[in-house]
């Protein structure tokens, strides 16, 4: 079973491993003992970035990751030899992309934490890439004001210095917490024991398994870049990360 250093500590960029097992072809395909990707889910890409063997030096790009029962499979570019089975490699993200990815997944927690206090909408699907994403929301009736009330009451929230925690928590511990799940349908499944959970103190607390950042302030401001509807009582919000010049810092 890979160890997922991500769940614990998101800032952890890199991290030494050992090889435990590889597939050659196309797309070669190697399990680590430890890891710091984060193999996708919830809305969230999967973390890319490098392998470097210690041996020698070289370096394998990895395209991205998933997992696989109790493993994170990690594929890499290209149809050379992947590194042997033993081997002691160093893994390192693309760090940029997966901090752009953690402020981003935060923005869009504090958006469903501002419209299910302010307006009572539960969540029906949502997915993001670095910079931007979109949540789908229960709405009857959606219009411009309305997004841009909710794009103000987001920006505040995120500029008053929230704490973001990570927390996990006995299945029934979780469970007993009000609002927990945001999404129409719960995702997750019975068997699992443990629910991670992460809250934006003081406005939003669900279960969630992605990477964030500590702090609302690391996230800046976001921008509503549109709004459509899916459905009768389905509504789409799409959202933007501003970059520190749109911002003034």
């Amino acid at each position: 079973m890979t160890l997922q250093l991500a769940y614990t500590d998101a800032y952890l960029g890199t991290t030494e491993a050992r090889v435990v097992s590889a597939e050659g072809g196309d797309g070669p395909l190697v399990v680590l003992d430890r890891t710091v990707f984060y193999p996708g889910g919830g809305g969230q890409p999967a973390d890319t970035g490098t392998i470097l063997r210690a041996a020698d030096g070289r370096a394998w790009t990895v395209a991205g990751a998933r997992k696989d029962g109790g493993d994170i499979v990690h594929q890499l570019e290209g149809g050379s030899e992947p590194p042997a089975v033993g081997d002691v490699v160093r893994i390192e993200l693309d760090w940029p992309r997966r901090l752009r990815l953690m402020r981003t997944h935060t923005a869009l927690h504090a958006l469903c934490g501002v419209v299910w206090r302010d307006y009572g909408a539960q969540v029906t699907g949502g997915n993001m890439e670095p910079g931007a994403g979109r949540m789908d929301f229960e709405f009857e009736r959606m219009s411009g004001d309305l997004v841009d009330e909710i794009e103000s009451r987001v920006n505040h929230e995120l500029s008053v210095e929230r704490e973001v925690r990570v927390n996990v928590l006995p299945r029934d511990e979780a469970f007993a917490i009000p609002d927990l799940i945001r999404t129409k349908v719960n995702l997750l499944p019975p068997g699992i024991e443990e629910i991670r959970t992460i809250e934006i103190v003081g406005l939003d607390l669900q279960a969630d398994g992605g990477t964030h950042v500590a702090n609302t302030t690391e996230v800046g401001q976001i921008r509503v870049t549109g709004y459509e509807s899916k459905g009768r009582i389905n509504k789409r919000i799409r959202i933007e990360l501003l970059d520190p010049a749109s911002q003034g810092g």
